[in-house]
């Protein structure tokens, strides 16, 4: 913004003219580069939810929630980036909201990922894993961390790790490429790692990924589903997002030479023959940059949405208008994409305001769903019920 020039006067009312005017620009600043300073409009008439869905607010105030896991005994564990700080959230009540919230750790760098295995709490930072044994019964006294595995890639772009234990006991981790598009001698950026639950025998489990911010395996054939940021600066409409399928080890998404449906890359195409891809499932739109997907397995929602997978799209920035900012719906059928709709709604509103950015998701024991929203600073919870009159 170019000021050519402020005359300051000697009266009340030129000062509060100024200050409102400061304010004002502030306010509008905010809206469009970070979390809004405002308290959020209550869900219930923001979000637009199928018929007898109804979400309510889980827990707020909770600085820049992430990845999202739940322990044996009902505890959420919630991860951060620029709060560096892991959270342990308890329903003492049981009425669908958090009553109690601890801080398990904190200065850590951007501790996206959170796992619960065998009682202890995994916490994924850039450059190292850490465990919590017996967390449960320690919340308000955390015990010291025991490093996991402490040699990984330490460049913090794309570094928002996210893991879980897949269905066959390894440590599953997401490593983006710590760029928009670009080659690097350390082949472990661009992967889907897995490891020991002690950190040993670290596998490369799929490459040529830019970067994947979820993942989780369809409960039919535990092959591992994941999503996949396209690049930027292509346009509008281009590359898709990605939803992809590993159903084994060894197998290459294509990133950096093609995106898509292995479309060359227009900064990589001389390379593109040397190399065998596969192709993504379903070609999201661009730029709605999916993150937290999950396959829906629990009772409550109706059978349209068991064992199918929900995708927390976070919203776009590289864009002449914004697109994302919801959660949507991908159907299966024989593993082949049925149909992709939105599921919730209302985040995204005219022109470029935004009232919240959806980041992971997670299936609860009773079957509602829990929603992160790190620009609101809150976690949703999904409810189905079909009123009894």
């Amino acid at each position: 913004m170019l000021i050519k020039r402020l005359e300051f006067r000697n009266s009340t009312r030129d000062v509060n003219n100024i200050m409102n005017k400061l304010v004002s620009a502030f306010l509008l600043i905010s809206l469009m580069m970070g979390p809004s300073l405002q308290a959020a409009p209550s869900p219930k008439k923001e979000l637009t939810l199928p018929p007898n869905f109804y979400v309510s607010t889980f827990a707020d105030n909770i600085k820049n929630p992430r990845q999202l896991a739940q322990g044996d005994k009902g505890t959420i564990f919630v991860g951060s980036l620029r709060a560096g700080k892991v959270y342990a959230l308890v329903d003492q009540n049981q009425d669908g909201k958090a009553d109690r919230v601890y801080v398990i750790a904190e200065k850590l760098k951007y501790p996206n990922g959170v796992a619960f295995h065998n009682g202890a709490l995994y916490v994924a930072e850039v450059d190292k894993i850490s465990k919590y044994p017996n967390i449960e019964k320690q919340l308000a006294k955390p015990p010291k961390p025991i490093i996991v595995k402490d040699n990984l890639p330490k460049r913090r772009h794309h570094g928002a790790r996210v893991i879980k234990f897949g269905p066959d006991g390894w440590l599953y981790m997401t490593i983006g490429m710590p760029c928009n598009i670009c080659l690097m001698k350390n082949h472990l950026y661009g992967t889907i790692v897995r490891m020991q639950a002690d950190g040993s025998n670290m596998q490369t489990y799929a490459y040529g990924i830019r970067n994947s911010v979820g993942f989780d395996w369809a409960p039919w054939d535990n092959a591992l589903w994941f999503t996949d940021n396209g690049r930027d600066w292509l346009g509008d409409h281009l590359p898709p997002d990605e939803l992809n399928r590993a159903p084994q080890i060894g197998l290459n998404f294509g990133f950096p030479y093609v995106y898509g449906d292995n479309v060359p890359d227009p900064k990589y195409k001389q390379l593109r023959h040397a190399k065998n891809f596969s192709i993504p499932s379903y070609n999201l739109p661009a730029h709605v940059a999916a993150l937290g997907m999950v396959f829906y397995t629990g009772k409550q929602f109706p059978k349209d949405y068991q064992n199918q997978i929900l995708i927390a799209e976070h919203g776009s920035w590289n864009r002449s208008k914004r697109v994302g900012y919801r959660l949507s719906l991908i159907t299966l059928e024989d593993n082949q994409v049925k149909s992709y709709k939105p599921f919730i709604t209302g985040w995204l509103k005219s022109g470029w305001k935004i009232s919240g950015r959806p980041v992971d998701l997670l299936v609860l024991k009773d079957g509602s769903l829990l929603v992160s929203d790190d620009h609101t600073n809150k976690i949703y919870r999904v409810n189905y019920s079909i009123p009894t009159s």
